[in-house]
């Protein structure tokens, strides 16, 4: 049985928690689920330019483990854009920080 999953420190929360292509009903597509803190991962690393030795601090995770998230939502970013696939973003196993 694997061990469960830690919460992670967050502290961004989208307003918009679907991306799809444009024009194609949601219906006919596929759904890759992006978990908050992958997406917190992408933020930190590419937007807040932080090593990811700070970036995995300010998540309260080890350096290893935010490598592995970060390339998680690398992967399923890829896979939605190159396959034209919609992009969810869903919260669980979250704890959320309030900004300061």
């Amino acid at each position: 049985m694997p061990r469960p999953r830690l919460c992670r420190k967050i502290k961004f929360n989208p307003d918009i928690t679907y991306f799809k292509p444009q024009g194609v009903p949601m219906r006919f597509l596929e759904v890759i689920e992006l978990t908050l803190e992958e997406v917190e991962a992408l933020r930190l690393k590419n937007i807040e330019d932080l090593e990811q030795t700070e970036c995995a601090k300010k998540m309260n995770t080890s350096q290893s483990t935010f490598q592995r998230i970060l390339s998680s939502a690398y992967k399923k970013i890829s896979v939605a854009l190159i396959n034209g696939k919609a992009i969810e973003i869903t919260n669980e196993n979250i704890k959320k920080e309030k900004s300061k």
